[in-house]
């Protein structure tokens, strides 16, 4: 339900002749709505791959949109803040992915040639 609105009354009934207020039981219901959670900005992790993962800037741009989804979750605007964050969360998952295939990329490769210099070291020459 919608902060600020409230649910209609019950329809007025009038007692009926016999009874009195004082013969009813009285009872207090208090309803309380916990906040909504404020959605995670990853602002750490974003620092983080924008110091140590930063591929064509994709590092940056995390960082500024979870200190955009910071800002929006200061001012209460959950939703904004929900929208940034979670577009820091895509590009941080995206430049850690391109790094994680860099580095099995570069390995490869170093692992190639190291393998191409040592056959060529033992291999018998004419």
């Amino acid at each position: 339900r919608a902060r600020g609105m409230q649910s209609p009354l019950p329809p007025y009934e009038v007692l009926p002749a016999g009874v009195s207020m004082e013969d009813l039981p009285r009872s207090t219901t208090v309803l309380l709505e916990e906040p909504p959670r404020p959605p995670r900005d990853h602002l750490v992790w974003s620092f983080f791959t924008t110091l140590y993962c930063n591929f064509c800037c994709l590092g940056l741009l995390a960082f500024l949109f979870s200190v955009k989804s910071r800002d929006r979750k200061v001012l209460g605007d959950y939703s904004g803040a929900l929208s940034y964050s979670s577009t820091a969360k895509c590009l941080n998952i995206t430049a850690l992915v391109i790094n994680i295939i860099a580095v099995v990329v570069v390995v490869t490769v170093l692992a190639i040639v190291v393998a191409g210099i040592a056959n060529r070291e033992n291999s018998p020459q004419f």
